[in-house]
């Protein structure tokens, strides 16, 4: 855990490689992670680079395995998996390790780049060919199509509206029948040629069809006729593959100049047109059905022969796809951070980049072993550069359970180098601030279940390429599971499951008539022994005789209420000791005690100090303070009970006394009886309102109404005028000294411009000024109103507890003496209510209002939150990164 609180030392080194071996030096290096290249030629642009032409080149292998992918996803194959990243580069230097000569540099690119060039033409000549032979079988099909449609039209729809046309034409009278007459005149043949319409025959795409229809109406004016009729059997595009679904169209007209329309609105909307022979041919339109008929089987042969090597092909490449992915991917960021490398002389190449300080030597044997391997002349040279260095990044070394937590925190913001880490306190404080606030046997059981499946699950998921959501889920496996946990553990401290309590160890406390079920409403209920009797506490959490209480919700407010208050000062006041933890590492000496130390003071002084009163005020007796103040009469059937701590008196000049003896007197107050003597109201006899002492530690000094320790008044007194002193030293004792300092180095290095230094030199004090002004005023407010924050443990977990009891009564309780099937409605109307609201919605709401917790009121204590990431040259991050974005 000390290499979570701080992150990795970082070195800064200098990489002096020959240019023949800097490839294998940087194969060796990726596999490793343990190295961060600085850009040396920052001046020049990506196409300037010296190895600019291998970058281009695995860019053009990774378009064609992009290519093989996508033509494997048209017949629904998966790549074939590659295995596990650390195997493969593990394969990878086990190869070097034997001294196994494997190719590597231009000799792979180039292999690999062969390989997949035949690959590629070979599958683009398929696919060219099957869009090809694809166009000829749709064309095939749709003639097939036309030529059944326009023979049952001609067989059936014409005829039909022949004779209508006649028996229209019987029924004309006047003019009419003179035309008839005038027209067979010239005899039957010449009408019949002279009244033939000439016809378009096609397919259109059903989407098209009302459009289609719409534009001949309007183009020709109406002077056509139009039929349409389903293609039932899809086609299928030859250019994307999609089923289309089409119709057939037969178009009848009489105009020239309109047939020339057609064809334009035809072409217009991607519509086939096809040629008949003359539908009153029979045995030629037989002949034609036939022979298409036969050309349509040739073809279907022809096409599934094509996709079955395609398919065959395509089965091929999803077996190697991946690993070939992997390989383009390695050379590439080679011959990315071998572009970051500076050629100061001929034959070799300079590097700098930051290395994990305990990986220093592992860098310097993998360089000295490449160039051995290589047989070369000149040595390497891996050397620390001298100081001073930029801003070194920040890592830490991770393992699978603490990924997540990492994650949870760079997420707001990277820490300082070797600044205290957030993320190893978040572990802790988050899942047990969520279970606070979702804590609920039942509902935590659910949680836990599901991360604990997930678990169960994690060798399979981690090899599984999953989606974003369940990813993100994955990789929080193991905080889910902790939130479950301590959502389990609030619940048996609260001892509530389902709104329910659990009487697993027998309740301390007995309601009069509860043997034999007479309880009055407002019996009060006694406990079964003395108090402070470790009989009579519960074991474990609260009592469930609280759940039956008719003032639950008023001792559960009070309990939650205190402990959210408790755990988020602590919580506070830890953050303020981490930056003093900070400032103790790095040497701040005037950070610690001008900056830390006021804030320790004003935190102890206001804030600890509550939290001593609330332990205070639970570890005290007030049955026997109460009842030392309390008037009994002499050896009466309350004198001698064991509620009082101290000893009897065995004697009383009065008939009523007090358990010490003082005798009572008609108009005697509370604090005239009280033996205690603290002052106030009650002199220690009265439990205090805390809000009310709290408040009046600042609006009304040395005036406490019920005191619980002698001296109270004092002691408060001293712990505010410290707080107020703490202050005006946070405020300008920082800005003081560093003002101080700054005169002192100014007068050292005395410069030549002494107006222009002084300007600076104001100009840096206010920066500073203003800037410690703002960090006071932020502490001070903040430790107000992020205790106040904290107050949303309290509000939240009452929020789950309430919405249980509502589900359980209104769904359950209200049908459960009704009928078997209003139980069976009311339990399905739980569940689901349950389900979508406490364990969807619920969670999510608990999961942000701890985020929140840590992220404001925890980290803003110490955390800087602006450091550099390390972002190593690494093979397998760089291979995960592209396997999550694909």
């Amino acid at each position: 855990m000390s290499r979570w609180f701080r992150s990795e030392e970082m070195e800064y080194i200098s990489l002096i490689v020959n240019e023949d071996a800097a490839h294998d030096c940087l194969a060796d290096l990726g596999r490793l992670g343990v190295i961060q290249f600085t850009d040396l030629n920052p001046d020049l642009t990506p196409f300037q680079r010296r190895y600019v032409s291998y970058v281009k080149r695995c860019d053009e292998l990774e378009r064609k395995l992009r290519f093989f992918a996508n033509a494997c996803d048209s017949f629904n194959l998966s790549l074939h998996p590659a295995g596990d990243v650390d195997e493969f580069l593990d394969q990878q230097m086990q190869a070097a390790a034997t001294g196994g000569k494997s190719e590597s540099g231009a000799a792979l690119l180039e292999s690999l780049e062969n390989e997949l060039e035949g690959y590629e033409t070979q599958l683009k000549e398929l696919n060219s060919y099957s869009e090809k032979l694809t166009t000829e079988y749709n064309e095939k099909v749709e003639l097939q199509e036309v030529l059944e449609k326009a023979r049952r039209f001609f067989m059936t729809d014409a005829p039909r509206l022949a004779v209508s046309e006649l028996t229209t034409g019987g029924g004309q009278t006047g003019n009419d029948r003179t035309d008839n007459l005038l027209e067979s005149e010239g005899g039957p043949s010449g009408r019949d040629m002279d009244m033939r319409f000439s016809s378009i025959t096609g397919v259109v795409s059903t989407e098209e069809k009302v459009r289609f229809e719409r534009m001949i109406f309007r183009a020709t004016r109406g002077n056509c006729y139009v039929r349409f009729a389903p293609i039932k059997q899809p086609i299928t595009d030859p250019e994307n593959g999609n089923l289309v679904e089409k119709c057939v169209f037969i178009v009848f007209y009489k105009s020239m100049s309109i047939e020339q329309k057609l064809k334009n609105i035809c072409d217009a909307f991607g519509a086939h047109r096809y040629s008949l022979p003359d539908m009153d041919d029979a045995p030629a339109v037989d002949r034609m059905l036939t022979e298409n008929a036969q050309e349509l089987v040739d073809s279907r042969t022809v096409l599934l022969k094509n996709q079955d090597t395609r398919f065959r092909l395509c089965q091929m490449l999803a077996q190697h796809c991946e690993r070939w992915t992997w390989i383009v991917l390695r050379e590439k960021a080679i011959y990315h951070s071998l572009n970051m490398f500076k050629a100061d002389v001929s034959g070799m190449l300079r590097g700098e980049g930051w290395v994990i300080a305990d990986a220093v030597e592992t860098c310097r044997d993998c360089v000295n072993r490449a160039h051995a391997n290589m047989d070369m002349a000149m040595p390497s040279l891996v050397d620390q550069v001298p100081k001073p260095w930029p801003t070194p990044p920040t890592h830490f070394t991770t393992n699978k359970f603490t990924y997540g937590y990492q994650e949870f925190v760079n997420t707001y913001g990277i820490p300082r180098y070797r600044e205290a880490n957030p993320a190893l306190f978040t572990a802790a404080t988050f899942p047990f601030l969520f279970g606070v606030m979702y804590g609920d046997i039942g509902h935590g059981l659910f949680l836990l279940a599901g991360g604990l499946y997930m678990l169960w699950n994690e060798k399979k998921n981690d090899k599984e390429k999953l989606s974003e959501m369940a990813a993100g889920m994955h990789a929080g496996r193991y905080m889910i599971t902790m939130m479950g946990f301590f959502a389990v553990y609030a619940g048996f401290m609260y001892n509530d499951m389902f709104a329910l309590g659990l009487n697993l160890f027998g309740s301390r406390w007995t309601f009069p008539g509860q043997d034999t079920g007479e309880v009055e409403e407002g019996a009060e209920a006694y406990q079964n022994g003395n108090y402070g009797d470790p009989d009579v506490v519960y074991p474990l959490g609260l009592d469930p005789a609280w759940k039956r209480a008719s003032n639950e919700l008023l001792f559960f407010n009070s309990f939650k209420m205190k402990i959210s208050v408790v755990f988020g000062i602590i919580q506070m006041f830890a953050g303020t000791l981490l930056k003093g933890c900070n400032a103790i590492y790095f040497n701040q000496k005037i950070d610690l005690f001008f900056e830390v130390v006021p804030m320790v003071v004003f935190a102890v002084s206001l804030f600890v100090y509550m939290i001593v009163l609330i332990f205070m005020k639970w570890s005290i007796n007030w049955n026997s303070r109460m009842l030392s103040a309390t008037c009994l009469q002499f050896n009466g059937d309350s004198w001698g009970s064991p509620d009082y701590e101290g000893e009897w008196a065995q004697e009383c000049n009065s008939g009523y006394c007090t358990p010490s003896g003082v005798a009572c007197q008609e108009g005697d107050d509370t604090a005239s009886k009280c033996p205690l003597d603290y002052g106030g109201s009650g002199d220690g006899c009265q439990p205090p309102n805390l809000i009310t002492t709290l408040i009046n530690i600042a609006l009304q000094p040395g005036n406490v109404d019920e005191p619980m320790y002698k001296g109270q008044a004092e002691i408060q007194n001293i712990l505010l005028l410290c707080a107020f002193v703490s202050v005006p030293v946070l405020l300008l004792a920082k800005p003081y000294l560093l003002k101080k300092q700054m005169d002192a180095s100014h007068s050292i290095s005395h410069a030549e411009d002494d107006d222009d230094d002084e300007d600076h030199e104001e100009h840096g004090f206010g920066e500073i000024l203003i800037h410690q002004a703002i960090e006071t005023i932020e502490f001070v407010l903040g430790m107000v109103s992020n205790t106040a924050s904290y107050l949303r443990l309290w509000a939240l977990s009452l929020a789950h507890s309430e919405l249980a009891t509502v589900f359980w009564e209104k769904a359950m309780l209200s049908t459960l003496n009704v009928n078997f099937v209003a139980t069976y409605v009311g339990f399905g109307i739980f569940a689901g209510v349950t389900t979508g609201v406490l364990l969807m919605m619920d969670v999510l709401e608990c999961f942000l209002h701890a985020l929140r917790l840590h992220w404001v009121e925890f980290q803003n204590k110490f955390f800087a939150a602006d450091g550099v990431r390390f972002q190593p040259y690494s093979f397998k991050q760089v291979i995960t990164d592209a396997s999550a974005s694909s």
